[in-house]
């Protein structure tokens, strides 16, 4: 498999609108969650971590109580690839099922 394609601007412009909530630059996307509690923070985290896991593709995130960030970026790629767009899409599936 080679290397992942950068997205270009009007891809990145489309992720923008169809990810509203997620901040969207030329190089990744970031997105804070809040939960009720450090308990239902970590259980998001785990969910996350797992389907990471088998996309092969990991965020970088920090966890603080009961708020999470997640960055998404493609360092293959130099950037946005849709490797993100799918992670971001399968990230909002799982905080639908969380909330």
């Amino acid at each position: 498999m080679g290397k992942p394609a950068r997205l270009s601007d009007d891809e990145r412009a489309d992720l923008a609108r169809r990810f509203p909530r997620w901040e969207v630059t030329d190089t990744a996307m970031r997105r804070r969650f809040e939960f009720p509690d450090f308990v239902a923070a970590m259980g998001f985290v785990t969910k996350v971590a797992l389907l990471a896991e088998r996309a092969g593709h990991h965020p970088t995130w920090t966890n603080t109580y009961r708020t999470v960030d997640i960055e998404l970026t493609t360092h293959d790629a130099g950037g946005l690839s849709a490797r993100d767009r799918a992670l971001a899409a399968e990230i909002e599936r799982i905080l639908g099922e969380t909330r």
